[in-house]
């Protein structure tokens, strides 16, 4: 594997202690090492960025409260505002979704891994801050390979926001995202620049029939090719 890693040490609060670093991975190298590296931190409540099929997104451990706060802190967050989660097959959505409806499931045949957001009952695993008091969790199992390998490493589920502060334009690049957080974020993958675009499509399956809460890569016809008419 061919990495470049870079690091600085301090530690941010009493929540979490480490050396700041930024892996390089090129394209086509095994990723073992920098997953192992991010699980750690992840375990211990740490803020990793890493990229996703549109921007960067920062991961923290989804069962980890501290973790949590540190990320809305990190973002000025509004706390009220839910955070999505990013999982890595069909049956971990069963730890988190409370319900299942079974218009979800032709959408997930056809969609995971992919940009489709789905939200749903959020089950007693979801910590009230991912809700934002709304008891429903948007969950996906993204096509990228690194979210998807932390969160088999930690057989967990880790946030899928963008690395951004709330209202700011998302990253592309790792570069971008130390100019806006500087050495605040534990570990950032560096596996290049992003293709950018839109985010993923939401979809409120709570509903009936569902809405789309967000426009993004899975377009409405689409989604209505798989379960008919949505909400307008």
């Amino acid at each position: 594997m061919n990495v470049d890693i870079r690091c600085s040490s301090d530690s941010i609060s009493n929540v979490y202690s480490a050396t700041k670093m930024i892996i390089h991975l090129d394209p086509g190298a095994d990723q073992d090492l920098v997953i192992e590296q991010a699980k750690s931190i992840l375990l211990r409540g740490g803020l990793v960025a890493c990229p996703t099929e549109s921007f960067y997104g920062l991961a923290v451990d989804a069962a980890n409260e501290s973790a949590i706060q540190r990320l809305f802190f990190l973002k000025q967050r509004d706390p009220g505002r839910p955070v999505l989660i990013l999982i890595h097959s069909a049956e971990c959505l069963r730890k988190y979704a409370g319900r299942i409806p079974p218009i979800a499931l032709p959408l997930i045949q056809r969609f995971w891994p992919g940009g489709l957001t789905l939200i749903f009952e959020a089950s007693g695993r979801i910590s009230p801050l991912l809700t934002g008091g709304t008891h429903t969790i948007g969950i996906r199992w993204s096509s990228h390979p690194i979210p998807t390998a932390l969160t088999r490493a930690i057989q967990g589920a880790v946030t899928g926001t963008s690395v951004n502060p709330s209202g700011a334009p998302p990253c592309r690049r790792a570069d971008q995202v130390t100019a806006y957080f500087d050495d605040k974020i534990d570990l950032i993958i560096d596996a290049g620049e992003t293709p950018g675009g839109t985010g993923s499509t939401v979809l409120d399956v709570t509903r009936t029939p569902p809405e789309i809460i967000r426009h993004g890569m899975i377009s409405q016809e689409e989604v209505e090719e798989v379960i008919g008419a949505l909400r307008q």
